[in-house]
């Protein structure tokens, strides 16, 4: 019975696992399985504070205060979720724990959706070209092979380019995800110029009416004044042979990182020009949360995010499904 009431009947425990088996499993239950550890936190605290108080009036929320930064949603996001709620619960008017978890899923919901943005610029008889920064060890060249997959799936056609030359064996990692996924990689020797590997890889796109062209860059921190110029002398070549290149800088942080990662985050953004981002590894931390605290604290739209080592656990974001998943 507690299986049951938990997780659902046993039919549909074992229905789940053999799509997730077969690589069927929807979008919202992956999310949900992603988040598994955040919602089960997060919604076990919930219940109890409830439970505790009794009714869901100013002192509820106050100690709800400290579960929501415990799952790493920040002081200040969790401030402003929770100042929208607290005139309603002064006048009584949050009936029980489904209608408080309504509630803030909607003010979640609501977040992520302010800092949705604009959709990655489309083009037209060119390739899209996406180039992917972040510091090393966030799983940034995992991240472009999955990627790579995700839009082969869809019936695209890609190009790899290898462009971070400073890294040890960058280029090696990221020909095994072009021979996993069967895509080719443009490369150049170690140490060499990431800008005319970026040359060549896009204009063998062009010739091959290629639809991307994802481009791996050097793991830099915002210290490294001659990386952050390097990034910026290869927008300019892409801008020479693609108009508008690059139509997309996605940013890959580490979501096991939380808090801590954000201050990194915001110099990529100012100093890379990133226009969205990569969340790695949700699948690892308590602290799923942080998926808001960065989109509102970056003012830019989570893309895709990562949600296990597999060649395909690399889904695009959904704002509404990920407020709703982090709640049971």
């Amino acid at each position: 019975m507690k299986i049951q009431t938990l997780f659902g009947s046993l039919e549909e425990l074992e229905r789940k696992e053999q799509l997730r088996k077969e690589g069927k499993l929807g979008f919202i239950d992956r999310m949900k399985d992603a988040v598994t550890k955040t919602r089960d936190n997060l919604s076990d605290r919930i219940e109890e504070i409830v439970a505790f108080n009794k009714d869901i009036d100013a002192n509820t929320l106050d100690d709800l205060e400290a579960s929501l930064i415990g799952a790493d949603l920040g002081s200040t996001t969790t401030h402003e979720i929770l100042s929208a709620l607290r005139e309603r619960a002064t006048y009584k008017q949050i009936d029980d724990v489904y209608e408080l978890k309504r509630l803030l899923k909607e003010q979640i919901s609501e977040i992520l959706a302010r800092s949705d943005g604009a959709p990655p610029r489309q083009v037209q008889d060119e390739p899209m070209v996406i180039l992917v920064v972040g510091v090393n060890g966030t799983g940034k060249t995992t991240t472009i092979g999955k990627l790579a997959a995700l839009l082969r799936g869809q019936g695209r056609s890609v190009l790899l380019c290898a462009a971070d030359t400073f890294r040890a064996a960058a280029i090696e990692q990221l020909e095994i995800w072009g021979q996993r996924t069967g895509v080719e990689v443009i490369k150049t020797k170690p140490g060499g110029d990431p800008s005319a590997v970026l040359f060549d890889a896009l204009t063998a796109a062009k010739a091959r009416n290629v639809d991307y062209v994802i481009v791996d860059t050097a793991g830099r921190l915002h210290t490294k004044t001659n990386l952050m110029a390097e990034l910026e002398k290869m927008k300019r070549t892409a801008q020479r042979i693609v108009s508008n290149a690059p139509h997309e800088v996605l940013l890959v942080m580490d979501a096991t990182t939380g808090q801590n990662g954000l201050q990194q985050a915001r110099q990529f953004t100012q100093s890379a020009g990133a226009t969205g981002i990569v969340l790695t590894k949700l699948d690892g931390t308590a602290k799923g949360g942080v998926v808001v605290a960065i989109s509102r604290e970056l003012g830019l739209p989570v893309r895709y995010v990562g949600i296990g080592e597999k060649q395909g656990d690399l889904i695009p974001f959904n704002a509404n499904e990920f407020a709703e998943s982090l709640f049971r």
